[in-house]
């Protein structure tokens, strides 16, 4: 079993950490600087409260447009809890299981920086539904990525006050019995507490982790996969030569230059003569496409990992200085920027994997028409691209920016919103899409690399086509093929092409 993780807010977390606790599912508890910190902005808010009625907004006030609406001191609490029934509007698909865990995680990381005024034992809570498995039932729906998630975080929050449900070993659950489970008693929120558990942007944050990590496998797969098409299509080597990218150099495509050097090393089929002077550019422009994709995610990455180690409630209480401050921090403009780049860098990705396919099918250079030996009488590879080209269509119509909506609400009262939450939901889907278009790819390419043998490809490469052949055969003949397509992009997720 893993070991325990503690959150500890002087301790930058980061991409590799979080797949580590996704992976492992290791234990997340407070560090005692995460629990001296939320104890003492808590005590410092309710000792300031206790002498002071000055108008500190969504504590003694409304929210929103009812922001200049006092709130007595004996209905702060009730306050909080309104807060949570009355944004519980989510709607849509509902959030899945693995990305509900990862915004139990990043609430709570945000609130362990002790600048929001909670209570120790709601942070606590938190990290016990997570690691407990207790997994709210959260809306896709709802969130304007500006005054924070509110209705999916509305959604993630309510359980801890006994109410919504949860999905508990598989079970759905009202969440005032699966809490009886554990003799968990409904938490009574104070002053603030509401208002802290909404404001922020873990709904969007916790689809940009989720699919920034999916994402930077995905790059080490299209290196691997286009350079297996290559082979397959008799393509050169020339393209990838130190020297060309030494005069341009890119971070992202020396990196997929070198990439593709290494996997071309010690290849027969590299060997062999070549009839054609020049390859498509899917092929011949790999380094600068690919390349270009690994940089904008590289920016991705930074803005996230960022946001990982943030504070995105409001106000914002600085009791060392014996200050609250009313900002911004929750609004998501950051993040929707970050995450409509993610889905174009990787749908750019998809895009070259389907110009690749229609390469391998197209009859040229020695290969049959679809691949299969007796066209005509068989389709063989056909519509595996069609399919790719409808998800390459799809993908672009997904790819239409989220950031620069924004719609007017509250009225008038938060008159720019990001539309981030949006932009999450998108960039998922196209993430989905691209792994199913390399693994057609892939289908095709090493399709296409059986009629080169007995030729082969480098070491390398040759144990890639070996491991996708152990779960799908040579297409000798038509057979029904949405099982080998699915079976392809699930290799696609699984492999481990970051050791490659």
């Amino acid at each position: 079993m893993a070991a325990d993780f503690a959150l500890t807010p002087s301790t930058h977390l980061d991409l590799t950490t979080l797949d580590h606790l996704v992976r492992t599912k290791a234990r997340v508890v407070l560090s005692e600087e995460a629990r001296q910190r939320i104890s003492s902005c808590y005590q410092y808010l309710h000792a300031r409260l206790a002498t002071s009625d000055a108008p500190i907004y969504g504590i003694n006030t409304g929210f929103g447009a009812l922001c200049n609406k006092t709130v007595s001191a004996a209905d702060r609490g009730q306050l909080q809890a309104n807060l949570l029934m009355s944004h519980a509007c989510g709607t849509g698909e509902e959030v899945p299981g693995e990305l509900v865990r990862l915004m139990l995680l990043l609430k709570a990381q945000s609130l362990s920086y002790g600048h929001s005024g909670v209570q120790l034992r709601t942070v606590q809570r938190l990290l016990d539904f997570y690691n407990r498995g207790m997994l709210p039932v959260v809306y896709q729906q709802g969130s304007l990525g500006a005054s924070g998630d509110l209705a999916p975080l509305a959604h993630l929050c309510l359980p801890l006050l006994g109410l919504g449900e949860v999905l508990y070993e598989g079970y759905r659950l009202a969440a005032a019995d699966a809490m009886s489970l554990f003799s968990w008693e409904p938490l009574t929120l104070e002053a603030k507490e509401g208002l802290a558990l909404l404001n922020g942007t873990q709904f969007m944050l916790a689809y940009a982790v989720h699919s920034l990590l999916r994402v930077r496998r995905l790059l080490a797969a299209a290196d691997v996969i286009g350079t297996l098409s290559l082979e397959a299509f008799d393509g050169r080597a020339e393209p990838f030569d130190a020297r060309l990218h030494r005069i341009r150099p890119h971070a992202g495509q020396l990196t997929v230059a070198a990439r593709i050097r290494a996997l071309l090393e010690g290849s027969e089929l590299q060997q062999q003569p070549k009839t054609a002077v020049q390859d498509p550019y899917s092929f011949r422009c790999m380094p600068q496409v690919h390349g270009a994709s690994r940089d904008a995610v590289a920016y991705v990455q930074q803005v996230v990992e960022t946001e990982c180690n943030a504070v995105t409630d409001n106000p914002t209480i600085f009791s060392d200085e014996d200050i609250i401050l009313s900002g911004g921090n929750f609004h998501g403009q950051p993040l929707a920027l970050a995450l409509d780049m993610l889905a174009i860098a990787t749908a750019e990705i998809g895009s070259i994997s389907q110009q690749r396919t229609t390469q391998l099918i197209g009859g040229q250079r020695g290969l049959p028409p679809f691949l299969v030996a007796e066209p005509g009488l068989h389709s063989g590879l056909m519509i595996p691209q069609y399919t790719a080209a409808g998800i390459v269509s799809q993908n672009k119509q997904l790819c239409t920016p989220a950031s620069v909506d924004s719609v007017v609400s509250s009225n008038g009262q938060e008159d720019h919103v990001s539309m981030g939450a949006n932009a999450a939901t998108k960039a998922l889907r196209v993430v989905q899409n691209v792994e199913q278009l390399l693994g057609i790819e892939l289908l095709n390419a090493v399709q296409a690399l059986d009629f080169r043998r007995p030729a082969r490809p480098s070491a390398t490469l040759e144990q890639v086509a070996t491991a996708f052949r152990e779960k799908i055969p040579f297409l000798h003949q038509d057979r029904v093929l949405y099982p080998d397509l699915h079976a392809a992009a699930a290799f696609v997720r699984d492999h481990h092409w970051e050791e490659i």
